[in-house]
Protein backbone atom coordinates (compact mmCIF):
# COMPACT_ATOMS: atom_id res chain seq x y z
CA UNK A 1 0.00 0.00 0.00
CA UNK A 2 1.10 3.69 -0.74
CA UNK A 3 0.66 6.46 1.70
CA UNK A 4 0.35 9.97 0.57
CA UNK A 5 3.54 11.56 1.65
CA UNK A 6 1.73 15.03 1.23
CA UNK A 7 -0.80 14.28 3.47
CA UNK A 8 -1.40 17.02 6.64
CA UNK A 9 -2.57 14.19 8.85
CA UNK A 10 -0.40 12.16 10.94
CA UNK A 11 2.59 12.41 8.55
CA UNK A 12 5.01 15.29 10.41
CA UNK A 13 4.25 17.53 6.91
CA UNK A 14 2.53 19.91 9.24
CA UNK A 15 4.91 20.18 11.86
CA UNK A 16 7.45 20.55 9.17
CA UNK A 17 5.62 23.41 7.03
CA UNK A 18 4.91 24.66 10.76
CA UNK A 19 8.94 25.03 11.69
CA UNK A 20 9.47 26.50 8.28
CA UNK A 21 7.06 29.20 8.17
CA UNK A 22 7.87 30.49 11.55
CA UNK A 23 11.57 30.12 10.79
CA UNK A 24 10.69 32.68 7.92
CA UNK A 25 8.92 34.85 9.69
CA UNK A 26 11.48 34.89 13.09
CA UNK A 27 14.04 35.90 10.41
CA UNK A 28 12.02 38.64 8.87
CA UNK A 29 11.79 39.62 11.87
CA UNK A 30 15.04 39.95 13.16
CA UNK A 31 15.72 41.85 9.78
CA UNK A 32 13.42 44.14 9.72
CA UNK A 33 14.39 45.16 13.16
CA UNK A 34 18.27 44.93 11.94
CA UNK A 35 17.39 47.34 9.25
CA UNK A 36 15.72 49.83 11.50
CA UNK A 37 19.36 49.86 13.46
CA UNK A 38 21.26 50.15 10.30
CA UNK A 39 19.01 52.90 8.47
CA UNK A 40 18.07 55.04 11.48
CA UNK A 41 21.13 57.43 12.03
CA UNK A 42 20.30 59.58 15.46
CA UNK A 43 19.47 56.42 17.20
CA UNK A 44 17.49 57.56 20.95
CA UNK A 45 14.99 56.52 23.25
CA UNK A 46 12.04 58.49 21.40
CA UNK A 47 13.07 56.42 18.27
CA UNK A 48 13.02 53.59 19.43
CA UNK A 49 9.70 54.12 21.68
CA UNK A 50 8.30 55.58 17.93
CA UNK A 51 9.43 52.34 16.38
CA UNK A 52 8.41 49.37 18.33
CA UNK A 53 5.03 51.14 19.84
CA UNK A 54 4.13 51.77 16.08
CA UNK A 55 0.24 49.41 15.44
CA UNK A 56 2.63 47.80 12.35
CA UNK A 57 5.83 46.84 14.66
CA UNK A 58 3.92 45.86 17.13
CA UNK A 59 1.59 43.27 15.21
CA UNK A 60 4.53 42.15 13.29
CA UNK A 61 6.44 41.60 17.14
CA UNK A 62 3.00 39.78 18.03
CA UNK A 63 3.44 37.73 14.86
CA UNK A 64 7.22 37.00 15.65
CA UNK A 65 6.06 35.70 19.42
CA UNK A 66 3.73 33.35 18.28
CA UNK A 67 6.02 32.06 15.64
CA UNK A 68 8.94 31.37 18.01
CA UNK A 69 6.46 30.10 20.76
CA UNK A 70 4.79 27.43 17.82
CA UNK A 71 8.74 26.93 16.51
CA UNK A 72 9.68 25.85 20.04
CA UNK A 73 6.63 23.61 20.88
CA UNK A 74 7.32 21.85 17.88
CA UNK A 75 10.98 21.47 18.34
CA UNK A 76 10.32 20.43 21.90
CA UNK A 77 7.98 18.18 21.34
CA UNK A 78 9.64 16.34 18.35
CA UNK A 79 12.56 15.94 21.28
CA UNK A 80 10.50 14.46 23.61
CA UNK A 81 8.76 11.80 21.35
CA UNK A 82 12.13 11.41 19.98
CA UNK A 83 13.94 10.54 23.59
CA UNK A 84 11.68 9.72 26.14
CA UNK A 85 10.95 6.58 24.89
CA UNK A 86 10.36 3.05 26.74
CA UNK A 87 13.37 1.62 25.53
CA UNK A 88 14.94 4.66 27.79
CA UNK A 89 12.66 4.88 30.37
CA UNK A 90 10.57 1.94 30.68
CA UNK A 91 7.33 1.65 31.67
CA UNK A 92 6.33 4.77 33.05
CA UNK A 93 7.58 6.73 30.07
CA UNK A 94 4.33 8.23 29.18
CA UNK A 95 4.30 9.73 32.58
CA UNK A 96 7.55 10.98 32.01
CA UNK A 97 6.53 12.40 28.50
CA UNK A 98 3.42 13.94 30.01
CA UNK A 99 5.55 15.78 32.70
CA UNK A 100 8.30 16.93 30.17
CA UNK A 101 5.39 17.82 27.60
CA UNK A 102 3.92 19.84 30.56
CA UNK A 103 6.86 21.81 31.54
CA UNK A 104 7.69 22.57 27.96
CA UNK A 105 3.68 23.93 27.61
CA UNK A 106 4.20 26.41 30.56
CA UNK A 107 7.84 27.45 29.40
CA UNK A 108 6.38 28.39 26.53
CA UNK A 109 2.85 29.76 27.85
CA UNK A 110 5.30 32.30 29.85
CA UNK A 111 6.93 33.23 27.00
CA UNK A 112 3.79 34.46 25.22
CA UNK A 113 2.59 36.14 28.07
CA UNK A 114 5.53 38.11 29.18
CA UNK A 115 6.16 39.67 25.87
CA UNK A 116 2.29 40.17 24.94
CA UNK A 117 1.96 42.12 28.05
CA UNK A 118 5.37 43.91 26.91
CA UNK A 119 4.23 44.49 23.33
CA UNK A 120 0.27 45.71 23.90
CA UNK A 121 0.83 46.65 27.71
CA UNK A 122 -1.53 45.36 29.33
Amino acid sequence: MVANVASFARSGLKDFVLQRVSAVVLALYGLCVLGFFLVTADMDRTALHDYFHSFGMRFFSTLAVAALAAHAWVGMWTIGTDYVRQHYFGRSHTVYLAIYQLVCLAVVFIYVVWPMSVIWGV
